[in-house]
This record gives C-alpha cells, structure tokens and sequence, in this order.
C-alpha cells in the first residue's frame, strides 16, 4: 500500500483535500457558465459518472450571477475559475461558491488579491493557486537557463518557484486554505515540480498534466504523470485533462486511481489481448460488461466482487484468470462460451445466453 506524503487539510464543501482524505476526482465544465441549466445538466452527468468536485469558468459579471442558480442546483461543490478580475473572484465567493481558483499575481495587485483572501477567509473557502508552464513570470525561466540548467530541470524549479511565491501572497494575508497545482504539457516536468514542491510545502497538491491531448493520448500522458506521483504519496486531488467531452476525463481518472491502489475498483475487470484462438468479439463483449458494470456504480450500488474476468479462450480463461469472482471464456466450440467461478466452469451456453448469465451473476452481488 502506498504511504501518502502528509499534507495540510482543507475542505471544498464537504470534501476533504489533504490530511490523509481520500484522492479526489475534479473535472472542469465546457459549457457557457452563463446557460446555468446547461451547465447544471453537465455537472449533473459528471457527478453520476463520479466527480467530486467541478470547476466552472467565470470570465464575466453575467457568469458570476449564473453562480446563484448553479449552486442551488449542484450536487457537487463548484470551483470558480477566475482569471485578472478579482471583482468576478469577490462575486463568485458572494454566490456561494466552494472554493476559487485565481493566480494573485495576475489578479490586479496585491491590494485586491488580500480583498479576495479576505472574502474567502471571511467564507470560510479556500482558495487554489498554481504555476503553469505557458504563464509564468517573465524572466523567471530564462534567469535559470542562463545558469546552465537544462530546460526540463529549469522549468521544473521555476514552476516551484512561481507557485510558492503565490502562496507567500496569499499567507502574507495571514490565509492559509490553500491548495496548489503546478503543471506542464511535459509529464518529466510535472513530476519532477511536484516532488520537489512535496517536499518544500506540506500544502495539498492538485495534480495534472496540462494540454494532455486526446481522450487517447492525454489519457496515457496522465496516467504515467499522475500515476507516477500517486504511486510517490504525493496528491490530493486529480484532474486528467481531455481534449474530450468532461465525463471520459472521470472514467480516466477512476481507473488512474484504481491502477495506483488509492480505490476500490469493485470489482476489477480484466480481460485478454486476444490471439488467434479467441472465437468470439471478445472486445466488444468487454466493453458491454464495462457498461454494465459502470451502469451498477452510477447508481449508487457497491457490487461484492474482486475480479470479473473475460477472457479469450479456454487456456487463458479458468486457468490463467482462476483467481476472478465470475468469468467468461471462448474456446467451447460451436458458438459457445464457457462460465466460471473462482476456476470452476459452472455453465456452458450459446453466447447470448452465456452472456445474459453473466450480467444475472453480477446483479446478485449488488448490495440491496
């Protein structure tokens, strides 16, 4: 089991981020903030797919005053993006958010950064803060490679660099719900600033790859940037960045969690590369047990199994999955599939009634 770095606690409504909580799942809506009812329906679907926590976009007065209606309707503590304005900041807090994202550095000087850590004190929010590698203080990057650092090794430690100046700004206030994120598009540069922020702060760390790509390659970027610090006990919560639509990043970052051992995949599902002995669409009868399994999650339900196995053939099926709750198997002849229990065949059927068998073992381990 992997030992978490510790890290100071803070709380976004009712979840707890740091402290030794649980890693938490985020995502962002691509919606108009300002069309609450759509995006009330998109933070509704990433909620049922198993967000924890939304940030929304706040670029206008009209946006901010969208806040009202959203927060009366999420069912998830919202985030307000806030980018120059520390205006939208203070109007976002006023509706109610659960926490803001802004840079103080960019939010108008330091005199209207201390008015938006008075209003998050005063509410009782915390407030996020970060470095990215596209916006960081001018000349910072360069003064490190004129000191003969490599790019990497120099970005990396000037995004620690940018990140705890914006904290020491905020801290100066005398606030201290701060969480942080530092990210870059390069996954060495994101791991490397982690670990070095890790151990130079005990402030919970937000964790991504930024600008990750496709719902393909961003979601490989991802998992080898966050897994990598998740499998090192640093992070608190994770966003997996999609070029896609909001809800693949959830289904992304649950599996990143269930790889790294932080979450209990109840139940896994494993399957089988395939060879030329698999008889049957074992790829698309995979992906209909994943549905239906994600179906059972969505409402709520906890299902009593370790391990599902669909496998290709009878070699690789009881045998080398012996260990899966249930499974399902090719290799029978004649169109049929094989069922077993813990290595144990207990059914042989034509494939469309193997697999309604299979889908009625799964349903009597729902907890009622």
């Amino acid at each position: 089991m992997t030992r978490r770095t510790p890290s100071r606690q803070i709380k976004v409504g009712p979840v707890a981020i740091g402290g030794g909580a649980p890693v938490s799942i985020q995502s962002m809506t691509n919606t108009d903030t300002r069309d609450a009812a759509a995006t009330l329906a998109q933070i509704g679907g990433l909620a049922r797919a198993g967000c924890q926590i939304v940030r929304v976009t706040v670029p206008d007065r009209r946006a901010a005053e969208a806040l009202h209606e959203i927060l009366a309707g999420t069912p998830i503590p919202v985030i307000a993006d806030i980018h120059f304005d520390y205006r939208l900041a203070i109007a976002s807090i006023q509706a109610g958010v659960h926490g803001v994202r802004i840079n103080p550095g960019n939010i108008g000087g330091r005199d209207r950064a201390e008015k938006v850590a008075q209003a998050a004190g005063a509410a009782g929010i915390p407030i996020r803060v970060g470095a990215n590698s596209g916006s960081l203080p001018k000349g910072l990057l360069e003064s490190k490679l004129r000191a003969g650092m490599t790019r990497d090794a120099a970005m990396a430690e000037s995004l620690v660099e940018a990140a705890l100046e914006q904290v020491k700004i905020l801290e100066d206030f005398g606030f201290r719900q701060i969480k942080v994120s530092l990210k870059a598009s390069s996954v060495p540069v994101t791991v490397a600033a982690c670990r070095m922020f890790a151990e130079r702060s005990d402030l919970p760390l937000h964790l991504g790859v930024t600008e990750a790509g496709t719902a393909f390659r961003g979601a490989i970027k991802s998992a080898v940037g966050i897994g990598a610090l998740l499998l090192d006990g640093i992070g608190d919560t994770i966003r997996v960045s999609l070029s896609a639509p909001p809800v693949e990043e959830i289904r992304a970052a649950q599996a990143i969690l269930e790889a790294a051992g932080l979450r209990d995949s109840s139940p896994e599902i494993v399957s089988c590369p395939t060879c030329g002995r698999t008889s049957y669409d074992l790829i698309s009868l995979v992906s209909r047990v994943e549905d239906f399994i994600d179906s059972i999650r969505a409402r709520g339900k906890k299902i009593r199994l370790r391990k599902v196995a669909v496998m290709g053939c009878a070699v690789n099926g009881p045998g080398e999955a012996s260990d899966a709750d249930i499974g399902i198997a090719g290799g029978a002849g004649g169109g049929e599939l094989v069922l077993f229990k813990a290595g144990v065949r207990f059914a042989v059927l034509p494939e469309a009634e193997a697999v309604r068998l299979l889908e009625e073992e799964i349903l009597k381990a729902v907890e009622q």
